[in-house]
């Protein structure tokens, strides 16, 4: 019996356009097998986290099973977002 693999849905709070188009290639070289998931800044983060806004539709926003985060984001950078989320 073959075993399916299940991506893991992966939460990466990155602001920068460049950093973001890495990691999608990074990921799509590699064999892990992730679902990924942007936000832009420790607010969305959160909105995301919270499921408010546009985030509410658990189907279309799934929990992470993993959250990369960069600490300098605008708005509530990295370690504010941490320590709320702590």
């Amino acid at each position: 019996m073959k075993q399916e693999k299940i991506p893991i849905t992966m939460l990466v709070a990155e602001d920068a356009p460049a950093d973001r188009l890495l990691i999608k290639e990074a990921f799509r070289e590699s064999s892990f097998l992730a679902d990924l998931r942007f936000v832009e800044d420790g607010e969305e983060l959160m909105d995301y986290l919270r499921r408010r806004g546009e985030y509410r539709n658990s189907e279309t926003s799934p929990w992470p099973g993993l959250i990369l985060l960069d600490l300098n984001l605008p708005k509530k950078d990295g370690r504010e977002a941490l320590a709320e989320i702590k």
